[in-house]
């Protein structure tokens, strides 16, 4: 009949006295007398941080490995593990440290693994497990990132090379100049009609055909009616609105032909209607509304002249 024992609890331990277990990260030895086991101290016994930490090498006839119970990847937990007495036949409970064991290959040091690690982006060392564990389609996405960096790479260092040379023949001064002749036409252009600057007349300057297209004139047809037809007391009081003189001064001096008296009425109304627009911080249905603006005269405006908020 097979003897019978039980389990007890020790006293309170110290912790030299917490016994040792060992896990290997690389799998499991079946024999461990083919072992040489050793434990190492912290010297400093007066700091209760340091006091306590171990050191364990393993060494065998092809690898050694160590193992520590302090650092980043210790484990916070408490271990214990029961041995049976067989002079008492009880089974007792001490605590316990369990060291993960490394093995440690020969020539490399841990600073020079610790560098190498700082050195490497997250992005490289993904990129790394990838290549060794990934499946077939993430190592195909990978070559083709790998590829199209290659291919920025060389088109930023053509770039490159092409400015540096412009930059050596006509000068960083001269450049630059250019450049912010560039910028300003670029910007007239976004405002100003296109400029005849070979016009021998001033009404040819700036062609009317370019201020207002075909359809856009005869849109203005009622408008231009009714400003040909404004009285002296209307007159006066468009005279007393802000902005309103020029307008004001065309219809006192429209022609009496019947031809330039009406494309002098339009454009007077095109005048005092971008007058009116740019006094204007918010845009609403009733300004158009009020004006009695044509849609295609509208649409215009808007894509063209006004840079305020639109309701």
């Amino acid at each position: 009949m097979a003897a019978s024992c039980k389990v007890v609890c020790c006293e309170e331990e110290r912790e030299s006295d917490k016994a040792i277990l060992v896990r290997f990260s690389n799998g499991f030895t079946d024999n461990a007398q083919r072992l040489d086991f050793a434990t190492f101290k912290n010297t400093d016994e007066n700091n209760p941080r340091k006091k306590i930490r171990r050191i364990v090498v393993a060494e065998s006839e092809r690898l050694s490995y160590v193992g520590q119970n302090f650092g980043e990847d210790l484990m916070k937990c408490n271990n214990l593990c029961r041995f049976l007495n067989k002079e008492t036949m009880q089974m007792e409970m001490h605590s316990a440290q369990l060291f993960n064991m490394q093995p440690v290959i020969p020539g490399e040091g841990t600073q020079d693994a610790m560098s190498q690690d700082a050195t490497v982006s997250y992005r490289e060392k993904v990129d790394s497990l990838i290549e060794a564990f990934g499946t077939n389609k993430q190592k195909r996405a990978l070559s083709s990132r790998r590829l199209n960096q290659v291919g920025s790479d060389a088109l930023h260092h053509a770039v490159a090379e092409a400015a540096s040379s412009v930059i050596d023949n006509k000068g960083l001064e001269a450049l630059q100049q250019e450049v912010a002749e560039t910028e300003s036409q670029g910007s007239l252009s976004l405002h100003l009609p296109p400029c005849n600057p070979d016009a021998d007349k001033q009404e040819n300057v700036y062609p009317f055909e370019e201020l207002l297209s075909s359809v856009e004139f005869a849109a203005l047809e009622a408008s231009g009616q009714k400003m040909a037809a404004l009285s002296q007391e209307e007159l006066q009081k468009l005279k007393n609105q802000r902005g309103n003189l020029c307008v004001v001064k065309h219809l006192e001096s429209m022609p009496s032909a019947d031809d330039s008296r009406e494309k002098t009425a339009r454009c007077a109304f095109y005048l005092s209607l971008l007058i009116k627009l740019s006094h204007q911080k918010i845009v609403t249905r009733k300004f158009w509304t009020e004006e009695g603006c044509p849609r295609v005269i509208q649409n215009k405006m808007l894509r063209n002249v006004h840079c305020g908020d639109v309701q």
